[in-house]
């Protein structure tokens, strides 16, 4: 037999968020990076804020249970032993609020009491390092020194994305004298400048710099440009053009759909992930780095993010062949081991629950923001109908209604079977919401402390204590609603 083979992308990549607020145990870290390396997956980076042991910096780190160097360094060795390169990642710009709260730190924030941002409400507290502030450098130079001698590698993503509140608050008059994105770019250029003096190459998140297209070509070299999107329309062709046209090496950035979501959002991923595989290779860009993100809570379990990590390995390979991948029977053969043949299409059919309620929301699904007010600002009850959770329920009833019968691990049963509770839960606490005397909020509070036992129990099963009274207390601000 002979084989003609080749990837579309030389690399392949998957970024796992362990700072909000799931770090996962070495043992689970070590699993996952055996899947993915037989899905030919050859880079690996850890998105981190605070959950790496920063000496001088426990205050930070101290209840997050953190990376350590020498779980890093072990890491890093098990993965070169795969062919696959892990790559350091730290934000450093925006996103630096668990550092910015603590006193000690305060000084550096850009607006420590909050500022306007571009989704329509107010963030409490602050969020980004002060551009003109000399020590936000002296930090990050620290933070380099002990993070990056762990790693072989010789790339760095540095993040700096989301970074809102610049000029709000002290940068307020560079900003106004010479603009924000010049304000924004200027740090960048700092930033790069502390990289490339430990002889790594620096990555960054592209989303601010593609708002001022006529700044790209002042990026300091050498330098790769990360373009990330998450929804199926996302205008992977406009922004990866810009890069292209610049000279700028770039990487596509997908996502799994899996994060506000509680069981993942399946079509929505897959279009994205076709999406940029496609404007990737036809623009140009170097490789395709798929995210995995746990905003609010991280309230999804690791194998939800399995249909898009698996997704994300196939087009990024080969797309034509890709494209119309059975996804279901891949999951059951390739991450499921489920002999039964159910688990794969059972994770398919929950991941496009999102759409059974009638409200289709970026980057989210309505029934996580039912379930989690607080992470939305607005309404969340807003366009949602008795009849539309109602289609829901059933749905939900329906995807998993061979789950006793799949050959899959017995956690994977578990994980899905809490997440389905949740799923429901928030289609009771939606009819509640609609009207109070259908549901009894007693009975709805005992079921809910039920599902937040199991959600504990089964994150210890996976991750370190650390960040878990922090994903839990997002649940328990919605028990209390029924006290």
């Amino acid at each position: 037999m002979e084989i003609e083979d080749w990837p579309d992308f030389l690399t392949r990549g998957v970024m796992l968020d362990i700072s909000r607020d799931k770090v996962p145990g070495m043992a689970t870290l070590l699993g996952l990076i055996d899947l993915l390396s037989t899905w030919k997956i050859n880079q690996i980076q850890l998105y981190i804020e605070h959950t790496f042991a920063y000496r001088g910096h426990e205050a930070v780190w101290q209840n997050a249970s953190p990376m350590t160097a020498d779980e890093i360094r072990t890491l890093d060795m098990y993965c070169r032993e795969r062919h696959i390169e892990l790559v350091p990642n730290q934000n450093s710009f925006g996103h630096m609020e668990r550092w910015l709260s603590h006193t000690k730190y305060r000084a550096l924030a850009e607006s420590a009491d909050g500022a306007d941002t571009p989704w329509g409400y107010r963030w409490d507290g602050p969020f980004s390092l002060c551009p003109t502030e000399p020590k936000s450098l002296a930090l990050l130079s620290d933070l380099y020194d002990q993070l990056l001698p762990n790693f072989m590698s010789q790339l760095f993503n540095v993040g700096c994305d989301e970074t809102f509140d610049i000029g709000q608050g002290r940068s307020r008059a560079r900003a106004e004298a010479i603009g924000k994105s010049r304000v924004y770019l200027d740090f960048l250029k700092q930033v790069h400048q502390l990289v490339k003096e430990r002889g790594r190459t620096m990555m960054f998140w592209g989303d601010i710099i593609v708002d001022s297209p006529e700044l790209i070509g002042e990026l300091p070299r050498p330098i790769i440009a990360l373009d990330w999107g998450y929804e199926a329309d996302h205008p992977f062709d406009r922004e990866c053009e810009m890069f292209a046209e610049s000279g700028i090496p770039f990487y596509v950035c997908p996502g799994t759909s899996s994060w506000l979501s509680i069981s993942g959002r399946t079509d929505n991923m897959i279009a994205n992930q076709i999406s940029a595989a496609e404007n990737g290779l036809q623009r140009g860009a170097i490789a395709f780095l798929n995210t995995d993100w746990g905003d609010h809570g991280h309230l999804q379990y690791l194998p939800v993010s399995y249909a898009g990590l698996a997704m994300g390995a196939a087009v990024s390979w080969c797309l034509e062949a890709n494209r119309s991948l059975d996804l279901p029977a891949a999951l059951d053969l390739h991450a499921f081991d489920d002999e039964q043949k159910r688990m794969g299409q059972i994770a398919f059919d929950l991941g496009n629950v999102y759409q059974a309620c009638g409200k289709l929301m970026k980057n989210s699904s309505a029934l996580f923001r039912i379930l989690v007010p607080s992470s939305m600002k607005r309404n969340a009850m807003e366009g949602i109908t008795m009849d539309g959770l109602e289609h829901a329920e059933a749905a939900i009833v329906q995807a998993i209604s061979s789950l006793n019968q799949s050959g899959t691990d017995t956690l994977i049963k578990a994980e899905y079977a809490n997440a389905a509770e949740m799923l429901r839960h928030a289609c009771w606490r939606g009819m509640w919401k609609l009207e109070p005397g259908s549901r009894q909020a007693n009975k709805l509070a005992e079921q809910m402390r039920a599902m937040i036992g199991e959600h504990r129990r089964l994150w210890l099963a996976r991750n370190r204590p650390g960040g878990l009274d922090d994903s839990s207390r997002r649940l328990w601000e919605s028990l209390r609603e029924y006290e």
